[in-house]
Parts: C-alpha cells; sequence; structure tokens
C-alpha cells in the first residue's frame, strides 16, 4: 500500500530541492533541460505537504527526453512510470520500497509551453495569498481522511480547487497587465 503522509511545512525542502536540482543537472544533458522548477505544495512556504520533493523540467521535446531521460534517469534511483495516463508529460518516482520507505521526490517532464504555466500560476499564487494557503491546506486535511490510500484519488479531488485557484491568478494577471 502507498499511503499518503501529510506532514507539517519543513523549511528544509528548498534545499532539498535545490540538492537534487544539482544531481538532476549532472546528470541530464543540457540541452535537453531548458527549465527547472520546484513545484507542488513542498514549494510553498508554510504550507503542509506529502513530504515529497516536486520538481518540474521544461524540455524541447518528450520523444527526445524519454530517450536520453529514462536510462539516465534509472541509474539513480528514478522510477519510469510508463503507464502514466498523462501523455503530455514524462513522470518519475525517486524512493520507492524496498530501497526507501518513502518516496522522496517526484520529477515531471513536460514540454514547453504545456501546462507548466498554469503549474507554476498555481505555485506562485499560493505563495503570495497566505489565505489561500490555510484553504488549501484545510482542504488537503479533510480529502486526506477520504483518500488516504488512493493518489489517484486524493489528486483528482483536488483539482476543482486547483483550476479555482489559477482562474484567480489569470485574472490578477490580466488586472496588473491592464494596468498603465
Amino acid at each position: 500500500m502507498d499511503e499518503i503522509r501529510i506532514v507539517p511545512y519543513d523549511p528544509r525542502w528548498p534545499a532539498m530541492y535545490l540538492a537534487e536540482a544539482d544531481l538532476l543537472g549532472s546528470i541530464l544533458p543540457s540541452e535537453l533541460v531548458v527549465s527547472m522548477e520546484h513545484i507542488g505544495s513542498t514549494a510553498v512556504p508554510g504550507l503542509s505537504a506529502k513530504p515529497v520533493i516536486d520538481i518540474l523540467i521544461a524540455v524541447p521535446s518528450l520523444k527526445h527526453a524519454r530517450e536520453i531521460a529514462v536510462p539516465a534517469l534509472e541509474k539513480h534511483d528514478y522510477a519510469f512510470w510508463s503507464e502514466n495516463p498523462r501523455s503530455d508529460r514524462l513522470f518519475f518516482v525517486k524512493g520507492l520500497p524496498p530501497k526507501t520507505p518513502h518516496r522522496t521526490h517526484h520529477l515531471h517532464m513536460a514540454e514547453q509551453g504545456s501546462d507548466i504555466k498554469t503549474l507554476l500560476l498555481f505555485r506562485d499564487y499560493l505563495r503570495t495569498h497566505s489565505q489561500e494557503v490555510w484553504r488549501y491546506a484545510a482542504l488537503k486535511s479533510d480529502l486526506i481522511a477520504q483518500h488516504q490510500s488512493d493518489r489517484e484519488a486524493y489528486t483528482a479531488a483536488k483539482s476543482s480547487y486547483i483550476d479555482q485557484v489559477v482562474a484567480k491568478a489569470l485574472r490578477e494577471s490580466s488586472k496588473a497587465a491592464r494596468m498603465p
């Protein structure tokens, strides 16, 4: 069973991201990595989260990334999820049993111009709106009680809320763009 654990925010998470980003930068060829970002709840100060560092890498081509990244990352304990139902990204997990007791990192690879902007809008909105952080934490707490053993259901149950926050972020950014 792959139970979901939510823990209080850990101020070490940004440093853990940076350390893993350095490792990934040494593993992957520079022409493959357009950009790399810390995403997910561990990227939002003060937000309780699954203690798993989510990393997003924008790549020029998923086909090329699959050819190059999969074998390179598997040598460094990243498991590739080849049955990922999302065809718009590659997904890797580091820290799967029996090698380690818990997941430590999720790595998402997506092509530039995909839903990367949405992921970053959500993260950045939470970073600048503390009241939204508390709402999201409360929602996650409620959902963990319902879906503790079902990661897919837990993630799906958050999607409506995430869409609402992204819509707010888009409205704010369009207002800011119209200001003189």
